[in-house]
């Protein structure tokens, strides 16, 4: 069928251009094909985007929209580019709108116990930024060293710290955003409460782009706190077991900062990765961090992991200690991801349903012959289960297939949620009935309608 196009894309590229007055548009191939793509992409959802546009400014931004409006063009935010559920690859003739130039922190305010910063702000930067004034930023996710709030913000990221501070949502107090149709809102502001007319800060954090593009973010800091943090490990028969542990501490009142499961076949690789020899002492290994508390929170959970028959229990003050073991549960995906296809999911069960949903696991591996590396943040029921396969397989295995259907159904029935913190992209958008039900399905696709009329922003993301 012959398609009679109104514009050439050199006329829209000239219009685009002339709309960008801080920023660059690149066409060229090579950068065309590193927006466009990642490591996450499938063949279906392949697209060289039209042009990339390095935002620098607000104004940027609504030129960017102008012209997508004008040409009817989808837009893809894109900040660092850590999405792991293609969050934030190209579609075919996008414009995607990079904010990982607007990196500047805008203020930092002890008084207030706030920074205001822009979305291309790396959080490890900006914790690192607190600390000078004896303030951290709490969300940890694990992508801390080279993700951007922006991002963050976008997918609800939560990560180690988030078993007693939270997850990004519940430390951001405002946002300025702008809209499809070039309207910069801001939404909520500086103080700690705030009860004034619908919430729509949290409607836009983790809206994932779809909603409207994020310029700036105001966050709480916390003091650093008092006394010297402890960190261990010990070691469980198995992940079940393990989960009972975890469940013991998070109830006991000593409000740990991590409590950090991975499982055997995890920790195996991880020895290979690391050159450690961990995965001789046991199944299972739990990293647990309290940054307060002193002797008599430590005392607790050692009478609970003692209680709960953990093995090779060791205690540590000494910062360099604690930073080694800190990076060894970042680096657990590098380590179990080396020399193979694999899938990492992302379910989150109430605290009572994670030893069941550990069992499961272990279950459905067994009968379905499927390698799963089970991590995750235990203290608040965040599995991260990842199934591999040979590097030289073309194709993903049905077996594999089957296994994170079991997987999300089983999540769904304990009462969870099959998007713990990475975020719903593409690659499970199709779940959003299942999840949520036919009444809130339908809500969502109406928030979006009234937000985004002419689906621009992100579109087969979030929702599908």
């Amino acid at each position: 069928m012959t398609v009679f196009r109104a514009f050439s894309n050199q006329e829209i590229l000239t219009y685009l251009t002339a709309q960008v007055p801080d920023g660059r548009v690149l066409t060229d191939d090579s950068t065309l094909r590193q927006y466009s793509f990642s490591d996450k992409q499938t063949g279906d959802d392949s697209g060289l985007a039209l042009a990339y546009i390095e935002a620098h400014s607000t104004k940027d931004i609504q030129g960017a929209l102008k012209a997508a409006r004008k040409y009817h063009l989808p837009v893809i935010p894109q900040d660092q580019m850590t999405s792991t559920v293609i969050g934030a690859d190209g579609l075919t003739d996008s414009l995607i709108l990079s904010t990982a130039k607007m990196n500047h922190v805008l203020d930092i305010s002890k008084a207030d116990s706030v920074a205001v910063v822009e979305p291309g702000v790396i959080n490890g930067d900006l914790d690192k930024l607190a600390r000078e004034q004896g303030m951290f930023y709490a969300p940890d996710p694990g992508s801390k060293p080279i993700s951007g709030i922006g991002g963050n913000v976008a997918t609800n990221a939560g990560g180690m710290s988030t078993v007693k501070y939270g997850a990004t949502k519940d430390n951001v107090l405002g946002v300025k955003v702008v809209l499809a149709d070039g309207r910069e809102i801001k939404l909520g502001g500086r103080t700690l409460k705030q009860a004034f007319g619908y919430d729509l800060t949290q409607l836009m954090i983790g809206s994932e782009g779809t909603l409207g593009i994020i310029t700036e973010v105001t966050v709480k800091l916390l003091p650093i706190p008092l006394g010297t943090p402890v960190m261990g490990v010990a070691f469980f028969d198995n992940m079940t077991e393990l989960a009972k542990a975890v469940t013991a501490i998070r109830i006991s009142g000593v409000y740990p900062t991590m409590l950090e499961a991975l499982d055997g076949n995890t920790v195996a690789a991880l020895d290979r990765y690391e050159k450690t020899h961990y995965a001789k002492d046991s199944a299972a290994m739990l990293i647990f961090k309290l940054d307060n508390g002193g002797a008599d929170s430590m005392k607790v959970v050692e009478d609970i992991l003692t209680e709960q028959q953990a093995s090779n229990v060791t205690i540590t003050t000494k910062p360099e200690e604690q930073a080694d073991l800190e990076q060894l549960r970042r680096d657990m995906l590098p380590a179990v991801f080396a020399g193979q296809n694999h899938i990492m999911e992302d379910m989150a069960v109430p605290l009572s349903q994670l030893a069941p949903l550990m069992d499961y696991i272990q279950d459905l591996a067994q009968r379905l012959n499927v390698d799963i590396y089970t991590a995750g943040h235990a203290g608040d029921g965040n599995v991260h289960p990842t199934l591999v396969w040979p590097k030289e397989a073309t194709k993903t295995p049905e077996a594999v297939i089957i296994a994170l259907q079991e997987m999300f159904k089983k999540t769904l029935e304990l009462g969870g949620t099959i998007s713990g913190e990475h975020a719903v992209g593409m690659l499970k958008n199709q779940w959003n009935n299942a999840e949520l039900g036919e009444d809130v399905d339908m809500l969502q696709h109406q928030i979006k309608a009234l937000f985004d009329p002419m689906n621009l922003l992100n579109p087969k993301r979030k929702i599908n």
